[in-house]
This record gives structure tokens, sequence and C-alpha cells, in this order.
């Protein structure tokens, strides 16, 4: 049984989703939640907005209303957001050429990957070949170079692999050259600060004080790398060394770069704020985030089957994680969102209007989090 001063819940929740917060509860006690929050929206109104446990690694500071973290790849959903806008405005063609934008790409045989392919994870750069020294994730230069440098790994459209830590800054770079602005601002001024959503990629030092630790397990031991496809799925994940966080997660420097596939920091209620929006259209309380246009071809599927990289099945639309049987959003084809390492996740289920966000601190299953599943379940029993 978990510590009591951890188990205590704070917040609201309307008493029809009361089971939301006996899940919430129950991750403390029994699925070792050290601290996390969840929020729900429905029908247009937030009525689950719940906190708990620990912010920091030796137990000793409370969870708080404000505290944020790091998210991993719910960010990468923002990123999707700040493409789509562009496309709202007529700046951006999903099926024009990157490098029509971004000259650079044409390199190394890029010239006809179009954004949709880039935007799907479908144009062949999870990786980065050259070996990048420790830190090189921190310079936006250095990774959006090496990949405008790199060589497809597989030939762009015939095949996906989850683009784990490069989509945000293939994205960005896109969003960069279009807009004049980097992704993380572009989010800030026309989704985040509208919606009075607590979401940041680059998050200000002066809002570090409020940021949980997040407790990492600690890094892999490099194994033998005998074939490309090997060396391609490590380089994913360690080239350069702390490309997914792992030691730098919980430092300054992590958190004022921008890495937007994988340090978004925010809470659950501005993950939900968000997907709200989202989950009614595009707009919710007069403030448009994404015409229905847009959004429509944002969660129209692009790729469903084999993932090269996660070598398990996986299912996008346009940067969104799109619900499939292994790893379901909800019972409706509809769902949305995007998953988040220990699991961490925003989604909406239009269908229901239904928006959802939740935030952990600890790395449980990468796949399969009992924590978040058993939240879901509890809003749908709730309906």
């Amino acid at each position: 049984m978990a510590d009591k001063h951890q188990s205590l819940i704070n917040g609201i929740c309307e008493a029809r989703f009361r089971k939301v917060r006996e899940e919430f509860t129950e991750n403390f006690e029994t699925r070792h939640e050290r601290g996390g929050a969840v929020a729900v929206w429905h029908n247009g109104q937030l009525v689950v907005d719940l906190w708990g446990g620990w912010s920091d690694l030796a137990r000793t500071v409370c969870w708080s209303r404000d505290t944020i973290l790091n998210v991993f790849s719910v960010s990468k959903a923002f990123c999707a957001i700040a493409i789509m806008r562009l496309v709202d405005l007529g700046l951006l063609d999903l099926d024009r050429h990157v490098s029509d934008y971004w000259p650079e790409f044409a390199q190394s045989g890029k010239g006809d990957v179009t954004v949709r392919q880039l935007m799907s994870h479908q144009a062949g750069l999870p990786a980065i070949r050259k070996s990048l020294p420790d830190g090189a994730a921190l310079e936006w230069d250095v990774i959006t170079s090496a990949l405008a440098e790199q060589e497809p790994w597989w030939k762009p459209g015939t095949a996906h692999g989850y683009h784990v830590n490069t989509f945000g800054f293939l994205a960005g770079e896109l969003v960069r050259r279009v807009s004049g602005r980097t992704v993380g601002t572009l989010v800030r001024e026309e989704v985040a600060k509208p919606l009075g959503a607590d979401i940041h990629i680059g998050l200000p030092r002066a809002e570090h004080h409020r940021v949980s630790d997040f407790r990492w397990p600690g890094n892999p031991v490099k194994p033998k790398i005998d074939t490309d496809d090997a060396l391609m799925r490590w380089n994913t994940y360690w080239n350069p060394p702390g490309f997914s966080g792992s030691h730098w997660v919980n430092t300054a420097r992590w958190r004022e770069a921008e890495v937007p596939s994988t340090n978004g920091h925010g809470n659950a209620r501005g993950i939900a704020r968000v997907y709200a929006a989202l989950a009614d259209g595009g707009t919710i309380d007069g403030i448009r985030i994404l015409s229905r246009e847009a959004l429509a071809q944002a969660t129209n599927e692009q790729v469903n089957g084999p993932d090269i990289i996660n070598q398990r099945l996986s299912r996008f639309g346009i940067g969104f994680q799109l619900t499939q049987p292994d790893r379901p959003l909800g019972p409706h084809r509809g769902a949305f969102g995007h998953f988040g390492a220990g699991g961490s996740l925003g989604f909406c289920d239009p269908e229901a209007r239904i928006a959802f966000g939740y935030v952990t601190n600890d790395m449980g299953p990468r796949w399969h989090s009992p924590r978040n599943r058993a939240l879901i379940d509890a809003v749908y029993a709730s309906l």
C-alpha cells in the first residue's frame, strides 16, 4: 500500500466520473504511480481535473495544481497542429515536396519526399547515421543539417517507421522555413496562449521551479550491431546519446531547448484543453485552433500496418496516432491523439465528445500502460 500522503488526490471530479477518481487513486496504491495528473472534458466542459503524488525524486514535494513535466511524445501532436495551421493558411501543401520549402533537404535522393510522407513517418529518416556527440540534440542546426544530409534508410513512401526523435525536428524545420518562427513559438502564440493551455515546447527558465522531476530508469547497454536495420533502430533512440531524454531530462538545458518530438512540457489540464478544441471540430469557446477541413486531413489514415522501427503495428494520420486494436483510445474508430514515454497521453474522441489528458513522472511500461488504460476505461464506463 502506498504512503497515504502519496495517495492524497486533489482537484475536481464530477460525481458521474467518480470511477476516474477511483482508478487514479488505484494508480498510486497498486500501479506504482509516483506523481501525476488526469483531466477530462466532456461535451465542452471540464469534468475531471485531478492531481496527486510527488513531484521530486526524493518524494518530499507534493504535486500541485500547476505542476508541469516533460510529456515526451505527447508533444508530437502539438507539432502536427502547428503544421496543419500552416496548411489551413495556405502556406503549406501536404502534397508538395519538402525541398520546395527547405531546399537543402533535397540532398541524398530526398528531392521527391512530400510533406505528407514526412508527417506520417514514411520519409525513411528515423535515425541519423553519422555519430553525433552527447548534447547535439540541444543544437537545432546540428540536427536539422544532419537530417538534410541523411540518405533515407528505406525508399520514402514504401514503408513507415516511427520517427521517434527526428519527427519534431523535421516538422519544426518546415514550420521555421514557412513561418519564420520556431515550432515552440508558433504553438505558444497560436495554440497555448489563446486556449489558456499550460503546454510548452521550449520552457522559459522562469517556469522551471514548477517542473516535476522525471524518473528515468537508466539506459540500455549497446548491443552487438551487425545489420543496417539494427544500426537504424539503435540510432533512432541513441544517436546522439540522450536523444530520447535519458540523462538530460531533468536539466535546465533540456527544458529550455526545443526538442519537439521529445521535450514538450505541460500538465493534464493543458493537454486536455487542446484536445477539447479538437474534439469539437477544432474550435472551443470561440477559439479556432484548426478548421474542420484541416482537422479531417490531419486525422485521415495515412499508414496502417507493420512499423519498421517499433516492429509492431502502428497507425498514423498527419502526425497524430490513430486508435488501433492493439493500443485503443476508447471504443470508437475516430479517436486520435498521441502517447508519450512512461504513459503520458493526450487524445480525443469526437464521437463521444471526450478529450483526455494524463501525465506521469515515472517511466512505466513503454507500449501498454496499465495506468492510462485504467483511466481510459473508467472514462467510458462513466458515460
